[in-house]
């Protein structure tokens, strides 16, 4: 029993130290693309855009784009990958439970600091509210990221649940986290489309004629559809999985009490 104990340890230790060479790879190239999205976002609003302000103007409104993308796919994104972690794989799971609950609160902070900013603007200038599909994609992802986070919170971080129910409720847990990412890489393209069609349509040169606000803008949303891939491709990638408790990993071989 000892060494069948032991060699579990080892081989659980070797599995760590295969995976964590490449996830911290992809971690580096994630922590890049997520900072250069956010970069790329607040260089468009200040240099294009005018900068902004907090007074119900349109640089208001400036605040709308960046807020959401560091919110609803930065922040969110690098949340959802925290089970990841190798170092996650063992030990207690709740210090990683309430860094990724923090984590997406941060999120969910930022998202709604970001739609004050938008709905502020609107009702300033006398704009209409939710009428656009970005809008509509933008406020379903905000209004599951809300419910998932409080199902989380209720079921995952309080000890009230069983472990049955958590069983249960795990699949749709894990898929809705990857859904709302995916709404809102949707929601983040179709904004950076309206924003510039309603921008450029009375200039000198309009969208299609590319000029160089839209080459910028164009490429913050390839950024931002370059970093949701990669985080979906982690949460997939089954060798940085989290193992279940008691369960063995392909890499492991199975320990017989004979051996």
């Amino acid at each position: 029993m000892g060494k069948n104990f032991s060699d579990f340890f080892l081989s659980s230790e070797c599995m760590i130290r295969m995976a964590s060479g490449w996830f911290y790879l992809s971690c580096l190239l994630l922590g890049s693309l997520g900072s250069m999205c956010i970069l790329f976002t607040i260089y468009w609003m200040q240099y294009w855009r005018g900068g902004f302000a907090w007074n119900g103007s349109i640089y208001m409104f400036n605040w709308h784009p960046v807020l959401m993308v560091a919110g609803m796919v930065v922040f969110y994104g690098g949340a959802s990958l925290v089970y990841r972690l190798p170092q996650s794989w063992v030990g207690p799971k709740l210090p990683w439970k309430l860094l990724h609950a923090a984590l997406h609160l941060m999120a969910f902070i930022l998202t709604v600091v970001g739609l004050v900013a938008v709905f502020t603007f609107h009702n300033h200038g006398k704009i209409a509210n939710l009428y656009s599909l970005h809008s509509w994609l933008g406020i379903t992802a905000v209004f599951l990221f809300a419910c998932q986070w409080c199902l989380g919170f209720a079921v995952f971080l309080l000890p009230w649940a069983s472990v049955w129910l958590r069983s249960l409720l795990k699949p749709i847990h894990v898929f809705f986290g990857a859904a709302i990412l995916s709404l809102s890489i949707a929601s983040v393209i179709s904004g950076i489309n309206e924003k510039l069609f309603f921008s450029l349509k009375n200039t000198t040169r309009p969208y299609n004629s590319l000029p160089s606000e839209a080459v910028f803008a164009n490429s913050t949303g390839m950024l931002v559809v370059a970093f949701g891939l990669l985080v979906l491709y982690i949460l997939l990638a089954s060798s940085w999985k989290r193992p279940e408790p008691g369960i063995l990993t392909d890499r492991q071989p199975l320990l017989h009490d004979g051996e």
